[in-house]
């Protein structure tokens, strides 16, 4: 199993650019990318930032991906 994020998503759905959407959740546009494109992810605080100025629930930021191997 894996975390994942809908960050991609959810940027789409509020028809934003990686810049804009990095500059909404107040963070720097390359970290943005990273988590973005799943090299890396959102820490617990940030995915509860996130979701606070998105007002949408974590489990809509972030899921495990049963299809990942262990």
């Amino acid at each position: 199993m894996a975390v994942r994020n809908r960050l991609k998503e959810l940027r789409h759905d509020n028809r934003m650019n990686q810049t804009e959407f990095a500059e909404l959740l107040g963070v720097n546009r390359q970290l943005y990318n990273r988590w973005e494109r799943q090299v890396a992810q959102p820490s617990v605080e940030w995915v509860l930032r996130i979701s606070a100025k998105l007002g949408v629930p974590m489990e809509q930021i972030v899921y495990l991906d049963d299809s990942e191997p262990n």
